[in-house]
């Protein structure tokens, strides 16, 4: 460890350790995300946030446990206690989505955008059954502002309306959504636009960084005597936008949205329903936002799509002891992926042709209160996963190594079934009005990807993994099976509070790459680097091994007085294979935030030390890289013009630091300022500032 990375990481350290000395303010701190406690979730409310950024991935951050892989500027995964991806189940608005890219390029949450965004909703630790159908590594919700209805007859108007810009990269944001509501009905309408240039950093600029992104709303909603009725439709328009750290770039995503919600609530029971769905068309090129390949039989071009259908009924049962909680729900989504070279018209690789994955779901959970001082809650879930693809082709296969892994996946059994099994139990004590402690247990499953079991062509199209190998898939993966247990405690005494968490998670059959033992795909890709002149690795091969998580988290609050104020979050995942010696893929090294803030009765002001200690703890099979610490400095602050109009500002990076963040991917795109395949760095120092008006 290097001098300096010993010194961030006393830094962060010792700011650990005086942890129980801080304070934060007793009352809601409009420039504070709002990290609001409950047994088993944190909810971030972003109503009264002044950062700008696109990518409501980042404002994870925020909560414990929670990081991003960011892959571009509009491209950020959710990371939860080591977990990323399709193990993570993230829903918008009630509704779940399949990114409908093959590299994840519009991961979930990209379809909420951070400046429509009225909370954020992470799922403390285990989530519970009724959270979503596959929730191994936890659970999300995304939720964007749609008013409310009012209490008379007359129409009456709501509305956000945003006006936002950063230096970084030159970066705007226009945003308006507006209600019009009585008692019984509500129309919403809404527009987004926000784009930006390259983004700076210390050393020159990150090329491609741009983005450039559009958003259309409209929903009605109705309600009368216990009935609500919702039905809302989107549309989202991605245009260039750049994504350094994988093999392509965004040329466009366009995606039609659309649900239908209904719920029937009673004295001692409700019902809720929902339908939905979502079309998108997805392309990217590797020769339009960056510099092209200098040969042109290099260029490539990808358009896919991703359609996704699904339906989710609950019933929940209240009595004077708890609740029941009965649902049956059914998420379907079909893909596909065609490559082509527009300076060869003959060239391409049909990579996924109607790869459809469905899963089928019912649950039951219970809420019981034991006694005065014990909570229990228990949930059981059994999901059927069916999969199945078309046969492939491409150019490609007409040499040897290739038409063998044509052949051999075409003749292959292609259609696969899972049978899943999920359970959980939790327990509270309540051990006075000051502290109450939590023990929780589960088994949770996760079937593979389309990417992980149909990818048949050593390519990068790996749900964003981003680490510069190229990978086959695999027909006979078993599902991911995780037994986990975690302790916690919640303690609130006065101004203080802090709620630790500590967790233990053994998967078997952890879907992984690791070394090819598939000759036609090593010599496939021994032919390629010679024919090109290239010298990628040999591919590796989606298949199960056996790992385990481990580690803590905690987020604290204390208040000093009226005025001052201090608040923070500490995670800790250490994350390795079981079967051999080796560590997981792009994992979150140790990290904290510590923010002091300072508050008047219409204006305030934050100071925050955002520090992460270096990560060594690297996976050799995907040959990565090691990461030194660092430590970031930012400054924001408000300014409430009157109860209608707010002016938000800040400065991220104060010193201009220049460093890595482990979770950003490698570089792939030819730029002066950043060597290919060396880690991307972080933003510069950028300044902000946002307006905002609501009535």
């Amino acid at each position: 460890m290097s001098s300096k990375s010993s010194s961030e990481l006393r830094t962060l350290l010792l700011s650990l350790a005086l942890t129980p000395l801080a304070a934060i303010a007793a009352h809601t701190d409009p420039e504070e995300l709002l990290v609001i406690a409950s047994q088993d979730r944190r909810q971030i409310d972003v109503a009264d946030t002044v950062e700008i950024t696109p990518d409501s991935a980042t404002l994870l951050r925020k909560a414990p446990g929670a990081n991003v892989n960011g892959n571009g500027p509009l491209t950020g995964i959710p990371q939860y206690r080591g977990m990323y991806g399709a193990r993570i189940n993230v829903e918008v608005n009630g509704t779940t989505l399949s990114a409908g890219g093959p590299n994840w390029m519009d991961p979930p949450l990209s379809y909420a955008p951070a400046a429509q965004l009225e909370s954020l909703e992470v799922y403390r630790g285990i989530a519970p059954v009724s959270a979503g159908q596959e929730t191994i590594g936890g659970a999300i919700n995304a939720k964007t502002w749609s008013g409310d209805f009012s209490t008379g007859d007359e129409f009456v108007s709501s509305g956000r309306v945003r006006f936002g810009g950063q230096s970084v990269n030159d970066g705007s944001l226009a945003s308006a959504a507006i209600v019009a509501a009585n008692r019984q009905h509500r129309f919403k309408v809404s527009a987004l636009t926000e784009q930006a240039d390259d983004a700076e950093f210390a050393d020159g600029k990150i090329i491609p960084s741009e983005y450039d992104r559009q958003r259309y709303d409209i929903g009605y909603g109705f309600q009368r005597n216990g009935h609500t009725l919702q039905v809302d439709f989107g549309r989202n328009e991605t245009n260039d936008s750049g994504t350094a750290a994988l093999p392509m770039d965004i040329q466009y995503i366009d995606s039609d949205l659309g649900s239908v919600r209904y719920q029937l609530q009673r004295d001692n029971w409700s019902v809720s329903a929902k339908v939905y769905y979502s079309d998108i068309e997805h392309g990217m090129t590797n020769y339009e936002l960056r510099q092209a390949p200098m040969m042109g039989s290099m260029w490539r071009r990808n358009v896919a799509s991703g359609d996704n259908l699904g339906f989710k009924i609950v019933t929940e049962l209240n009595d004077e002891h708890g609740y029941w909680r009965f649902g049956t729900d059914a998420h379907g989504e079909e893909h596909n992926s065609n490559i082509d070279n527009p300076n060869n018209p003959m060239f391409f690789v049909t990579a996924f042709n109607d790869a459809q994955r469905d899963v089928f779901g019912v649950f039951a959970e219970r809420s019981h209160t034991l006694s005065k001082q014990w909570l229990g809650e228990f949930g059981l879930r059994y999901n059927r996963v069916e999969m199945d693809a078309d046969e492939v082709d491409g150019t490609p296969a007409m040499t040897l190594p290739s038409m063998m892994l044509r052949d051999n996946f075409n003749n292959a059994q292609r259609q696969q079934n899972d049978d899943n099994v999920d359970w959980v139990a939790k327990f509270y004590y309540q051990a006075d009005s000051h502290s109450s402690y939590y023990m929780g247990a589960a088994r949770k499953s996760r079937s593979a990807s389309y990417q992980e079991r149909y990818l048949w062509i050593p390519l990068q199209a790996t749900g964003g993994l981003a680490d510069g190998r190229t990978y086959t898939g695999n027909l006979e993966l078993d599902p991911e099976v995780a037994h986990e247990i975690e302790f916690g405690v919640d303690y609130r005494q006065g101004a203080f509070q802090f709620s630790p968490r500590i967790f233990y998670r053994d998967v078997n059959d952890y879907i992984q790459g690791t070394e090819s033992s598939d000759m036609a795909a090593v010599m496939f890709v021994n032919m390629m680097n010679m024919m090109n002149g290239t010298s990628n690795d040999a591919p590796l091969q989606f298949n199960n091994v056996d790992a385990k998580f481990y580690g803590a988290d905690m987020d604290w609050r204390y208040t000093v007085n009226e005025r001052w104020s201090v608040n923070g979050i500490v995670n800790y995942v250490r994350a390795k294979r079981d079967d051999v010696n080796d560590d997981l893929y792009r994992i979150a090294p140790l990290n904290g935030m510590v923010a002091v803030n300072y508050s008047q009765n219409d204006w305030s002001l934050t100071v925050e030390s955002v520090l992460y200690a270096e990560q060594d703890k690297t996976s050799d099979t995907s040959s990565e890289q090691k990461t030194a610490g660092y430590g970031l400095l930012n400054v924001k602050g408000y300014w409430q013009l009157d109860s209608e109009w707010r002016l938000g500002f800040g400065v991220d990076n104060v010193l201009d630091k220049k460093y890595q963040d482990h979770l950003a991917g490698y570089n792939r795109a030819s730029n002066p300022d950043i060597g290919t395949g060396e880690r991307l760095p972080g933003y510069g120092r950028n300044v902000f500032a946002r307006i905002d008006y609501q009535w």
